[in-house]
């Protein structure tokens, strides 16, 4: 999922892969974590999401990049992360600490050149299981989170093969949306590999029909208002946009939700909506916190980027930070669908 971290993420790939070749997956000692980061203030309305003064947290390192964070369950459930080069899904609890859940989580055939990142991205819960945006298979899957098997839900539009399907949420009606730009692909914007030329948002519907939302952005990290009523995307070319939806779910207008231009809030990578409809989105300064109406509030500042995050049932929001996972303790919560 990355796009404005692509310097960063490319630019320290010796460094990220060298922590990646001895990776510290391992039941936490203590359950006294480093302080890896803070939340600064920016208008009086951030108190009702979260306090000022909580301590942003690591949790679980050894990612060679990690994505996509979901919890799975109650307050005592646990999360599951994509490291997406690494080709794993990995399972963290305060009580078990951390293992890989699911090798490999995305491509498991031959080599073929055409892949940068063969593993899962983005993670949600959705259809009585784990859907994920199935980087390396370039398409969108249901694994079974008992017998952990796969099956593809949908793999191509109007005849043409997906790029690498990346960040998912779930409609009220059971529909998915999900974003398909081309990380995965050698070459990503650029690839050979392509079979569109264009990133679509797409809508997958209960009978796996899939819509075109819109091909006029690049796309990225992906939610939908409380109502069901807007959805919300990163986009690579203006920081966010949003779209109006009508009762089916088909769009009915577009507008730019947080121009980057005009308030100097460099773009981003996941997101994810609360409950009473704040936007939670990646950005190049860390997680930035917006109100409905598209208000800067806060911003949760980490000691590396942030690609995701996750409002989870035991009161913190997860974030995926590079080669790690990091949580800060908030009171905003997610809407339970």
């Amino acid at each position: 999922m990355s796009q404005v971290f692509s310097m960063t993420r490319r630019g320290a790939a010796a460094s990220i892969l060298a922590l990646a070749a001895a990776p510290s997956i391992a039941k936490a000692a203590t359950p006294s974590y480093p302080v890896v980061g803070k939340v600064e203030r920016l208008d009086p309305a951030l108190d009702a999401l979260i306090d000022a003064d909580a301590a942003v947290e690591q949790v679980l390192d050894g990612f060679t990049w990690s994505e996509g964070p979901v919890w799975v369950g109650g307050k005592n459930g646990f999360l599951l992360v994509s490291d997406v080069p690494a080709n794993k899904i990995l399972r963290w609890s305060p009580v078990d600490g951390g293992s890989v859940w699911l090798t490999p989580s995305g491509y498991a055939g031959p080599q073929t050149g055409s892949l940068r990142e063969a593993g899962s991205n983005g993670l949600i819960l959705a259809r009585g299981g784990l859907v994920i945006g199935d980087s390396g298979n370039r398409c969108v899957s249901r694994i079974d989170l008992k017998a952990r098997k796969k099956t593809v839900l949908a793999s191509s539009f109007d005849g043409k093969r997906f790029n690498s399907p990346n960040d998912l949420v779930l409609a009220r009606d059971g529909a998915i949306y999900f974003s398909d730009p081309p990380w995965g692909l050698k070459g990503d914007w650029n690839s050979p590999y392509r079979q569109t030329d264009y990133s679509g948002v797409y809508r997958l519907g209960t009978d796996n029909v899939v819509t075109l939302i819109d091909k006029t952005v690049e796309p990225n990290g992906i939610g939908l208002s409380p109502d069901g009523k807007t959805l919300y995307a990163t986009d690579r070319k203006s920081g966010w946009v949003a779209w109006d939806l009508d009762a089916k779910g088909a769009p009915t207008a577009r507008r730019q939700f947080v121009d980057s231009a005009a308030t100097g809030v460099g773009g981003g990578d996941g997101l994810k909506v609360d409950r009473d409809g704040n936007v939670w989105a990646s950005s190049k300064d860390g997680i930035s916190i917006f109100t409905p109406a598209g208000k800067r509030i806060g911003v949760i500042r980490a000691d590396d980027v942030i690609s995701n995050c996750e409002l989870a049932a035991d009161g913190h929001l997860y974030m995926s930070s590079n080669h790690r996972v990091i949580r800060v303790k908030v009171k905003a919560r997610k809407l339970a669908l």
